[in-house]
């Protein structure tokens, strides 16, 4: 039993350190928010300065300017509604109540609004009804106090990037490839030793990158919310574009990852021997990976040289890769092979896409070209 709780405290705290930067974040952004509205406006309990705060900071980051803006408005639409049918039908009532939130949800999906718009309205026009009746002197605070509270989440949102607003992205991509190459390596290594354990360990990995290139695509949202806020690093917007659209290529070079891997546990299962320059192609592409990934984090950072220097070295490597699979690639070699050699083929491909200057019908022709297969 004692083990047990030392075991969850133990991820307890694990949780806490990973989170501890949301956890500082949302209690100064509320605490702030709170103040600012009770020194500034005068309320005596600004209760939406903070919930607004919290709701802002609670969505995903790129998405929290369009959230506050949301946010802002569910409220003055819910004060609004609320102002309108206690008036009509009296303060505390059931069907004040009932009437208020149809009335609030009809008219926020009516005009298209998002679900936060929506549940804020709902929230805001219900408090108001149940808890403080709108009077004419106080219904301008509530709009106010959301409006505190919005502009205080996204500036603590932007506090750890102010100076560096692409630096978390740049980190975060060198985290996935860095991540996707240790797949790769597993593999080889399951394939050197015909180990199937540690090929099915490389599948499991291999499954959990699904949840990096969405890491990546929220990290794209975010740098390019955090550029928009900054007027002086908004010149720095042309660098995301540049890279946004190898988000794509990225996921589709996950997915060949993963079907390699499945094959690499296939084939260790296999009584045929494993050539060893299998891994050997496994490998390069690990090192192509890797190379792929510091091109990107070289071209956000604004080093065009080493960004050339480590697509080079990322051409070379998925090159190399594709030569050394083709030679494998003959007669009577088991379907998980032939698979593993196609999807080192596509992986390739699905790199160079991402990083090279080149277009898709010459990316593809010098890969078929390395791999052995004749020119169309």
């Amino acid at each position: 039993m004692a083990t047990v709780r030392w075991r969850w405290f133990r991820e307890a705290a694990g949780r806490v350190r990973v989170g501890w930067l949301q956890v500082v974040e949302g209690t100064l952004a509320a605490t702030v928010a709170w103040v600012l509205a009770t020194a500034l406006v005068g309320h005596p309990q600004p209760f939406f300065a903070p919930a607004a705060a919290l709701i802002v900071l609670g969505q995903a980051r790129g998405q929290r300017t369009a959230r506050a803006v949301e946010v802002v408005l569910g409220v003055a639409a819910g004060v609004l509604v609320a102002d309108v049918v206690v008036q009509a039908l009296g303060p505390r009532s059931t069907w004040t109540v009932f009437t208020v939130i149809l009335l609030t949800i009809v008219g926020a999906v009516a005009i298209g609004a998002g679900g936060v718009s929506v549940v804020q309205a709902a929230v805001s026009a219900l408090y108001l009804v149940v808890i403080s009746p709108p009077t004419e002197s106080l219904i301008p605070f509530r709009f106010v106090d959301a409006l505190i509270g919005g502009v205080v989440a996204l500036a603590a949102s932007q506090l750890g990037s102010a100076r560096h607003p692409l630096a978390p992205l740049v980190a975060e991509f060198r985290l996935t490839f860095e991540e996707l190459a240790g797949v790769l390596r597993t593999v080889a290594e399951a394939l050197d030793a015909r180990d199937e354990s540690v090929a099915r360990t490389a599948l499991e990995r291999a499954r959990g990158m699904d949840a990096a290139v969405e890491r990546l695509r929220t990290g794209v949202l975010a740098a390019g919310e955090a550029l928009t806020l900054h007027l002086r690093r908004r010149r720095h917007l042309g660098r995301l574009r540049a890279v946004d659209p190898s988000i794509g290529q990225i996921d589709y070079a996950v997915r060949n990852v993963r079907v390699l891997a499945r094959a690499g546990v296939t084939l260790t299962r296999l009584p045929t021997p494993v050539p060893p320059d299998l891994a050997v192609a496994v490998r390069l592409l690990a090192d192509a990976v890797h190379a792929v990934g510091e091109t990107i984090a070289a071209d956000l950072d604004g080093r065009a040289e080493a960004a050339e220097e480590c697509c080079v070295r990322a051409e070379t490597a998925a090159l190399a890769a594709v030569r050394v699979a083709g030679r494998l690639f003959t007669a009577g070699q088991t379907l998980p092979l032939a698979m593993i050699v196609g999807q080192v083929r596509a992986t390739a491909i699905d790199l160079l896409r991402s990083v090279a200057a080149d277009d898709d019908a010459t990316v593809l022709a010098r890969v078929d070209e390395a791999l052995g297969l004749p020119a169309v």
